[in-house]
């Protein structure tokens, strides 16, 4: 048996990692021993948790901890800047009664959602059934945000989306670069920024071995020979879980995570998040203090130079329990696509930083996220036993303008079904505006756009219903509905690169003011977006460091 690592650990295992990051594959080798075995990689505790006190001077503000912004807080304090980060959910380092920081998402209570009072899975029906119950309000986890045509789900925590997300760790492929961010240096990307951003993510993949006897992946394998009867390209993808713990897992050594359904509202133990890598590694620095709970509502210029930030203190109810002004230096913003784009659009027209652009709050995109699934043959079991960490898709990009995960649907039941995530080169892009009568930002998106994504989906798996004599479930978004058309994981754009800021993240107008995280990608990233993310991250910082700091 292997030995099962801590997150982080840059040792390779017989496994071994793919090395050729211009591919959909591609992964460099892990990083930094003495971040693996620091207290917060092993238990996933949020680093140097410090709340910051009304009056106080930064020289550096970041207003996030997701990839984005644990990347620029990271090599600004490898710099020797302290850096403070503020985030609006809490530091998840606390176990509830039961034992676990995250509640299973079987059984979600009141961690799992962010200040609701009932759940809203993104699957919200089973067998025709609704599956919402009521919980506490609570400052949880996930947050589901609802737009007029679109709910987007958004980490919320120290360690942001990573806290929440499948870990698919897809870098695109370099034929695709053009479209997702057509200003940047594909060259400078592929050789030295996605390699970074895997090392840094800890990315690694599944023993192909393993996968091929574990009966935890028997609905990839399905998956799998359902797309490759039908003539499509089945690919194995790399992700940020810890694929020996995994295995640790599946042999009853170490307690189950991936492997007992947790996904949606957290991982417990095997997940390689933000806190175990990137956040681990700024705390180690001595130089990075985190604030949870604390929402920032503004930032103007201050007279004596730099930026007055205002900022709510929230309680574990939302309740406001305190106000703050600080002074920063210099503020990234890095609170995700949608945190960061209705912020800035806000202070725009409220006159707080007036001479940010036009651009702000434009070109903002799904990724072309659309859900759905299929009926199998009684002779096609898909297992009772499903790991929640997806690890393959279904490549129709270049044909058919789709990439599909295939997805778990860890029920514990045989469902004889199928599931999928698509990522699709959807066209439409949404406007984040200001509504002054209601005090609030509104997003313009429509539902109807989103048939392009199932019009593109639909290229793969009309096909493969056709080849297998199946049928698409029709009772797992409602009654008689076919796809989950009305959501998206991978919110992007609202302040892209090149229009709303400079080609470096820089706001005209406002020096010391930048944007580092999804919302800088025009809306779509043809895969999974957390690699690019973090990719454009450590290249904007390490460009941004010998020039403005």
């Amino acid at each position: 048996m292997r030995d099962h690592r801590s997150a982080a650990t840059p040792d390779l295992t017989r496994r071994g990692f793919i090395a050729g990051a211009g591919t959909v594959l591609g992964v460099a080798a892990l990083g930094d021993r003495a971040a693996a075995d620091a207290p917060a990689a092993r238990s996933g505790v949020a680093p140097a948790i410090a709340p910051i006190a009304s009056g106080a001077r930064v020289p550096v503000l970041v207003i996030g901890t997701g990839y984005g912004g644990a990347v620029a807080a990271l090599r600004l304090a490898e710099a020797g800047i302290p850096v403070h980060m503020v985030e609006m959910g809490m530091a998840w380092d606390t176990p509830g009664p039961d034992g676990k920081v995250f509640c299973g998402t079987l059984q979600p209570d009141h961690r799992s959602y962010w200040l609701r009072t009932r759940t809203k899975a993104p699957l919200n029906y089973f067998i025709g059934f609704p599956i919402d119950r009521d919980i506490p309000r609570y400052t949880g986890v996930l947050d589901a945000e609802e737009f007029a045509g679109i709910t987007v789900y958004q980490g919320r925590g120290v360690g942001g989306g990573s806290l929440v997300n499948g870990g698919m760790a897809v870098t695109p492929r370099r034929e695709n670069f053009a479209s997702v961010l057509p200003t940047v240096n594909a060259e400078e990307m592929y050789s030295v920024y996605y390699p970074r951003a895997n090392a840094g993510l800890g990315v690694g993949a599944v023993d192909p071995a393993w996968f091929e006897s574990t009966p935890w992946y028997q609905y990839a394998r399905v998956g799998r020979k359902h797309a490759q009867r039908s003539g499509f390209p089945f690919v194995f993808v790399s992700d940020v879980y810890d694929w020996d713990y995994m295995e640790a897992e599946a042999a009853g050594t170490v307690p189950k995570s991936a492997l007992a359904g947790e996904i949606l509202y957290g991982n417990n133990h095997g997940k390689r998040s933000l806190q175990r890598t990137y956040l681990a590694r700024a705390a180690a620095t001595g130089r990075v203090a985190v604030t949870p709970l604390h929402k920032v509502t503004s930032v103007a210029p201050a007279s004596g130079g730099g930026y007055t930030v205002l900022m709510e203190q929230l309680d574990t109810t939302g309740a406001v329990v305190a106000t703050k002004a600080l002074t920063a230096d210099r503020v990234f913003f890095a609170a995700g696509s949608v945190g960061t784009s209705k912020l800035l659009v806000k202070l725009k027209a409220t006159g707080a930083l007036p001479r940010l652009n036009d651009e702000v709050g434009r070109g903002w995109g799904d990724n072309g996220n659309v859900m759905c699934g299929r009926a199998n043959h009684m002779w096609d079991p898909t297992g009772t036993r499903q790991s929640t960490i997806p690890c393959a898709g279904i490549d129709n990009w270049a044909a058919g303008g789709a990439f599909a995960e295939v997805a778990p649907l860890p029920t514990g039941i045989e469902t004889y079904a199928s599931f999928y995530l698509s990522i699709t080169a959807n066209p439409h892009r949404a406007r984040f505006t200001w509504n002054a009568a209601a005090g609030r930002v509104d997003l313009d998106w429509q539902t109807a756009w989103k048939q392009p994504s199932i019009t593109m989906a639909r290229s793969i798996f009309d096909k493969i219903n056709s080849t297998e004599g199946t049928i698409y479930r029709t009772d797992l978004f409602g009654a008689y509905k076919i796809w989950g058309d009305h959501l998206t994981y991978h919110p992007l754009g609202g302040a892209v690169l090149d229009r709303a800021t400079d080609n470096l993240g820089r706001l005209p107008g406002h020096p010391g003011l930048y944007v580092i995280d999804g919302s800088l990608i025009p809306g779509n990233t043809t895969v999974n977006p957390l690699v690019t993310i973090t990719a454009l991250a450590e290249r904007n910082i390490a460009k941004l460091l010998p020039t403005d700091f």
